[in-house]
């Protein structure tokens, strides 16, 4: 590590469960080519190994994938395993299960609770794990996860599961899986300028609760899985020029400015915007920046409380 890198440890640390991780994590949809849940261009398999190895390097010990992200000739959890196998100690990977893809990559219906054990362990074969360190459930707009929840709740008492998340939720669905067991992350789509009102009720009861709060997306915007946005509003790039930095570390910083139980888990297959993303964690806004931005926020649909 060259002198004067900035690493994941810059952006502090949250514990999800009994795993503390830094708040600046690694998600894996990005590793697999140019659409990862469609058959684009698979990447260079060498470039997104090196990726996974040098995020590791660079402090990061939370990486977030799903057996269903993958795009011709590449697996996200293959390329994982290739990569970081054996696992560091500290490292905690989350998946996800829910949603399901079949072979030549069309998704399918939405798994039945009975499925969700095929789920996990199709995860755990391919990352090579006994174990899984933390599990969402991806709610597929049904109006109850008891069942599903349930299911999931009845693996990480046999042991194939350590911790339990739930995704792509309201917070009443939080309250119904409480009931059934321990909460520690909760995963929803949020960015700046995104319209998410429950979302937003959501992070503050997670804040209350100690329950970490994930978003994804956070920097893509309205580009969602197909990539970053190059739409920014004006508020986003003075910052940016402000700090000397790109309007992507800006938009992570506001996020993580959210709450310290907020965590951040961009993802790319490039090793440059990887050292950039981590960097962004060192990035500390100040009272006026932040007020601008949400400001930009509040414009655009969302409605942060401070």
């Amino acid at each position: 590590m060259t002198s004067g890198t900035i690493t994941a440890d810059a952006a502090g640390t949250w514990d999800i469960g009994d795993l503390t991780v830094g708040r600046i994590g690694f998600g894996a949809m990005r590793l697999t080519g140019s659409a990862a849940f469609h058959l684009g261009t698979p990447s260079d398999r060498g470039r997104s190994i090196a990726v996974l190895r040098r995020a590791i390097e660079l402090g990061v010990n939370h990486i977030d994938t799903a057996a269903f992200y993958f795009s011709a000739l590449r697996s996200a959890n293959e390329l994982i395993n290739s990569a970081l196998s054996p696992y560091p100690d500290d490292l905690l990977i989350a998946t996800k299960v829910g949603p399901f893809r079949d072979w030549s990559g069309e998704w399918g219906v939405s798994a039945r609770p009975e499925d969700l054990r095929g789920h996990v362990e199709e995860n755990l074969r391919q990352l090579g794990r006994d174990h899984l360190d933390l599990v969402y459930l991806r709610r597929m707009r049904q109006e109850s996860i008891a069942e599903h929840f349930g299911a999931l709740a009845e693996l990480r008492t046999a042991g194939l599961v350590r911790h339990l998340g739930i995704s792509d939720v309201e917070p009443r669905h939080l309250a119904e899986a409480q009931a059934i067991a321990p909460v520690v992350s909760v995963q929803n789509r949020y960015g700046l300028g995104h319209r998410a009102p429950r979302t937003e009720e959501l992070l503050r009861v997670c804040g209350e609760q100690g329950v970490a709060f994930v978003p994804f997306f956070a920097i893509a915007g309205d580009g969602g899985a197909q990539g970053a946005s190059t739409a920014h509003d004006e508020a986003v790039f003075a910052v940016a020029r402000d700090h000397g930095t790109s309007p992507a570390a800006v938009r992570l910083a506001w996020t993580l400015a959210r709450g310290p139980h907020v965590l951040a888990i961009p993802g790319t297959g490039d090793p440059g915007h990887l050292a950039e993303n981590v960097a962004a964690g060192a990035l500390r806004l100040t009272a006026g920046e932040l007020e601008d931005l949400n400001a930009a926020h509040r414009g655009a649909g969302g409605t942060p409380e401070n």
